[in-house]
């Protein structure tokens, strides 16, 4: 779709699951499997949904989705979708090779945000997926996801960023980048200390050329509302300001928004119904 002087498009790295009550935190089931159906096991459908942003002679991934490294038993936890189309078939389908991309910005590194960073070659090695891409990445989130704690260290994996290092693609930011101009990466505390939105600023009037990259801010359009924040948010009350800072603007603006983990509204528009009161406003979108 055209984002007044981008192109931008939704390329997913297929579905998986997790648990819906650790989705929404201390919003009650009955609520809020009004909108995400749980399964058998209590967990909902999640999308993967990346954005690759066409930026004259740049091409701008924004996060790589689930990658391919986890064994099965990691897969069985989180019910990867069997066949699903991925991340680099996705871009494929647009009509781009991978060796095309020459930004990606990575919100954070966990392993749903992070998992085509890397890739594993002919002879075992782990190279850059992208090999002509320089790699975006918050400073604060790489010295965390080196040393985790009890809490999130599952949420990570070395292998979808120290190969960067390894091969000198890393560029490392604090509170801000803009790899591109119009395209910038700004932290967002709250899902854990250094996670970013990416707004991408195409130009064109009433909002037509804006757009927010959520991240885990926002992770589905069900998190629009302002309590509504997950469980696994390290700080909930960080999230809960940043959402009163960035919700508004968004829905003033008439930004469009994308919801990088649901699997029915990719695209969307935060609307006010009331002062204070936020709702996401559906729109149809084609993911490749």
């Amino acid at each position: 779709m055209k984002l007044g002087r981008f192109d931008l498009d939704i390329v997913s790295d297929g579905t998986f699951r997790l648990d819906g009550g650790a989705m929404f935190g201390v919003v009650p089931k009955t609520l809020w499997e009004r909108s995400k159906r749980p399964d058998e096991k209590n967990r909902i459908l999640m999308g993967t949904n990346c954005a690759l942003v066409r930026a004259g002679a740049e091409l701008v991934l924004i996060d790589t989705g689930l990658g391919d490294k986890q064994d099965a038993k990691f897969q069985a936890i989180y019910d990867f979708e069997p066949g699903a189309v991925r991340l680099p078939e996705s871009i494929a389908r647009l009509g781009f090779a991978l060796g095309d991309v020459t930004h990606v910005i990575l919100s954070h590194l966990h392993f749903d945000h992070a998992g085509w960073n890397a890739s594993r070659a002919a002879d075992g090695r782990l190279l850059p997926t992208f090999p002509k891409a320089r790699y975006w990445l918050n400073r604060g989130e790489v010295e965390h996801a080196r040393r985790p704690n009890e809490r999130d260290r599952a949420s990570y994996d070395p292998r979808n960023w120290e190969p960067l290092f390894e091969a000198g693609v890393v560029e490392l930011f604090d509170a801000t980048t803009e790899p591109v101009p119009g395209i910038r990466a700004v932290k967002a505390s709250g899902h854990n200390a250094d996670m970013c939105v990416v707004t991408i600023d195409g130009g064109g009037a009433e909002g037509g050329g804006q757009a927010v990259f959520w991240a885990d801010l926002v992770p589905t359009s069900a998190h629009v509302p302002l309590p509504w924040i997950m469980g696994y948010d390290l700080f909930p009350m960080q999230t809960l300001q940043n959402k009163k800072d960035w919700l508004p603007r968004a829905a003033a603006e008439n930004w469009l928004s994308i919801f990088e983990h649901d699997a029915e509204v990719a695209l969307g528009r935060i609307v006010e119904e009331a002062p204070g009161r936020y709702r996401a406003e559906a729109m149809v979108a084609t993911t490749a």
